[in-house]
């Protein structure tokens, strides 16, 4: 089970991604997150994020990693401004499917909604996230700032980095 921390981090790509070159990139700067499970916020409200290309990319690369072999390619498809991505994956004995569905610009707001798989628990999930504007002085691209001022960075979590994730 992924640290409650680790939410945030994991939510914009809760669901392995094909190509990165296939999903929407965020703008660049500070996104305000705001998580939901089953219609209720969960205690990490109001996350920050700083982003730019790079640390989205590496997100996307990281967290497909953890899923590995187990899952099938995602299936993509887009509408608008509306890209729905299925996932099924193999853990043990047990299969399970899960329906990602991001909705907005990419550029100011977006949300992602989750349901099915173990990322929402059997519940619901929705993410809500909106652009605040360039990233704050003393931020750096892949910071997470979470209430009472604790900041990670992505990097850290990364897979081979040594950080919880790479281990």
């Amino acid at each position: 089970m992924r640290p409650l921390f680790l939410l945030p981090a994991c939510l914009f790509c809760v669901t392995p991604l094909a190509a990165a070159d296939e999903f929407p990139k965020r703008k660049p700067g500070l996104w305000e997150i705001k998580v939901m499970m089953g219609g209720r916020e969960v205690p990490l409200r109001n996350i920050q994020q700083c982003t730019d290309a790079e640390t989205d990319a590496l997100m996307t690369t990281n967290f497909n990693g953890m899923a590995g072999s187990a899952c099938d390619k995602p299936k993509i498809t887009s509408s608008g401004d509306i890209v729905t991505v299925d996932t099924t994956c193999k853990i043990g004995s047990n299969t399970t499917s899960t329906r990602a569905v991001f909705a907005g610009d990419f550029d100011s707001a977006y949300t992602i909604t989750v349901s099915g798989g173990p990322a929402a628990g059997g519940q619901s999930m929705t993410m809500e996230a909106k652009w605040i504007g360039p990233c704050r002085t003393g931020q750096k691209p892949g910071d997470i700032i979470m209430p009472g001022g604790i900041k990670l960075n992505v990097r850290s979590l990364a897979v081979g980095s040594g950080g919880p994730l790479g281990r």
